[in-house]
């Protein structure tokens, strides 16, 4: 027997995802699926990226959506668009086999509001969305959350460190007291503690995988001594140790990782790159790209990089490190998905080792250093 089905997943949707190939529940999978569809609550997950977060929620979501009503029964908020449209299609392929179709919509900033109001106009049970563009479609009437049953916070920690704290305090208010919330976050920083705290049920069900180490164990975390004017020459190096791998650079700013990502280019590499400032269309075509194996290399800022998931990324490089801890667990959780291993390797500059530092004592790792490339 499926052990989906001993989680209580019903049989069409367990059909669905073993053609998606998910054939063993994950830990957050086998842990939070029976607690969802056993009582209606309030959850807390904390689990890192790459976990099953969307399967975990996802499946019990759909078994609570009455598809006879049409009406928006359940909205999950999502930190990017890129993550938004992940979840949207993901909930689409488990419905494959459903006996009554549950209809699920994606709406995010970047794309014009009209087409997504017109979208809205046909059957909707669930609305996927970024924060700031559901507020707009709040505000123009385009869409009535008063029928939501569940609220999904995928990606808490994420959400709020974007700056959507009044976004979300606003939808938390909005959806009514009614409601069941459901957070899943890779971090617990204390606004992430605070919405628990003043919108979710004292005695909701937490599942904590890793209560000792805020990051994928997984993962191994390398750096590299450097200075500003050896680091591309470096950064060239290693991508042809790596070169039948694929794999994700982060860069802190948009000018950077355009950049960085003409320079690798000029060197012969095959590279994308993904900043905020790209139309969607643009973004979507690189995406499509990376995700099919035509490119080795996405240069990528910590933004644009939120919900990306590819299968079997080798390693993560940190052209520069982050300033937040919060985007060096997001960074690196892009690589050693699924239960896979992966490598975080840090460029480091001389001023920039007590950061390194920092980042060790604090998420629980120990960083290696590669002498040699």
């Amino acid at each position: 027997m499926s052990k989906f089905l001993d989680l209580g997943v019903k049989p069409a949707f367990d059909k669905a995802i073993k053609e998606m190939h998910i054939l063993q529940p994950t830990e957050i999978q086998e842990k939070a699926i029976p607690v969802l569809l056993e009582k209606d609550t309030d959850f807390i997950g904390l689990a890192h990226t790459g976990t099953g977060k969307t399967a975990a929620f996802g499946l019990p979501l759909l078994q609570k959506i009455n598809p006879k009503k049409n009406e928006v029964q359940a909205l999950v908020l999502s930190p990017t668009r890129e993550l938004a449209l992940q979840i949207k299609k993901q909930l689409f392929k488990f419905t494959k086999y459903a006996d009554e179709k549950i209809f699920a919509e994606a709406v995010y900033g970047g794309e014009k509001i009209e087409k997504q109001i017109h979208n809205l106009k046909r059957p909707t049970h669930i609305v996927v969305a970024t924060p700031g563009r559901l507020i707009d479609l709040v505000e123009r009437q385009a869409i009535d959350l008063s029928s939501v049953k569940i609220l999904v916070l995928d990606e808490a920690d994420e959400m709020l460190s974007m700056g959507f704290k009044q976004d979300l305090h606003k939808i938390l208010k909005k959806t009514g007291s009614q409601k069941n919330t459901w957070l899943f976050s890779a971090t617990m920083p204390a606004e992430v503690q605070k919405i628990i705290k003043n919108y979710m049920h004292p005695n909701a069900p937490r599942i904590d995988l890793d209560e000792d180490t805020l990051i994928n164990k997984k993962i191994r975390h390398q750096y590299i001594k450097t200075d500003i004017k050896g680091k591309l020459d470096s950064l060239t190096d290693l991508l042809r140790k790596y070169q039948n791998e694929r794999g994700i650079i982060f860069d802190k700013t948009k000018a950077g990782a355009q950049n960085l990502g003409q320079k690798l280019f000029s060197r012969n590499f095959s590279v994308g790159v993904l900043e905020g400032n790209m139309k969607q269309k643009e973004r979507e075509k690189v995406m499509r790209a990376f995700k099919n194996g035509k490119l080795q290399v996405l240069v990528s800022t910590d933004v644009s990089a939120r919900g990306i998931d590819v299968n079997d990324l080798s390693f993560v490089i940190h052209y520069r490190l982050p300033e937040q801890l919060e985007y060096y667990t997001h960074r690196s959780g892009r690589t050693a998905r699924a239960g896979k291993t992966g490598t975080s390797i840090a460029f480091v500059l001389p001023s920039e080792i007590e950061l390194m530092q920092k980042i060790q004592k604090s998420l629980g790792i120990k960083f290696t250093e590669i002498k040699k490339i």
